[in-house]
């Protein structure tokens, strides 16, 4: 099985995407993590997401737009399934960011709705199902609201349903 874990950080609204994470999984191995920094429209920033994940303005002023970045993006998401912890964020994410630059998310020909792991473990009795929730009751290392860290401990839990379903 192929996947893609994915995870956004945005700065102020769904369509100010301003970091990503993407771990890629294959035959049940991490085969490539990949991490950037994306600028935001007006490279602007609300205190509320700051508080979150750190990031400000000078962490992106030199940071590359998501048009520039994309196929990097494109590439790892064309042919695998998608995974994300609380998945319509990610995904709606995704598709503001795209269309604020006049992108059209439907061109990536992928599913309505990706793998949601905090449905996978809602359902299986767990909660709450906060992603730095079930990595502790796991023993998952993370750095939260860091894109590259949420993507791999959400490709992690995803990797644990699949062995024992």
């Amino acid at each position: 099985m192929k996947f893609t874990a994915i995870d956004f950080e945005t700065a102020v609204g769904r369509d100010t995407a301003c970091a990503i994470g993407m771990v890629t999984v294959e035959d049940g191995e991490i085969v490539e993590q990949f991490y950037q920094l994306i600028q935001p429209p007006d490279n602007r920033y609300n205190w509320r997401n700051t508080l979150v994940h750190g990031l400000t303005s000078r962490d992106t002023y030199r940071a590359p737009l998501l048009p520039h970045i994309f196929p990097e993006i494109q590439r790892r998401l064309i042919g695998r399934t998608l995974v994300a912890h609380n998945e319509a964020f990610d995904r709606n994410v995704l598709k503001s960011s795209m269309a604020h630059y006049g992108m059209d998310y439907k061109t990536l020909g992928l599913p309505e709705r990706w793998v949601c792991t905090v449905r996978i473990y809602r359902s299986k009795g767990f909660k709450p199902c906060g992603l730095n929730v079930l990595c502790e009751q796991f023993g998952i290392e993370l750095n939260h609201h860091q894109a590259l860290s949420d993507a791999l401990a959400c490709a992690q839990l995803y990797l644990k349903h699949l062995q024992q379903p």
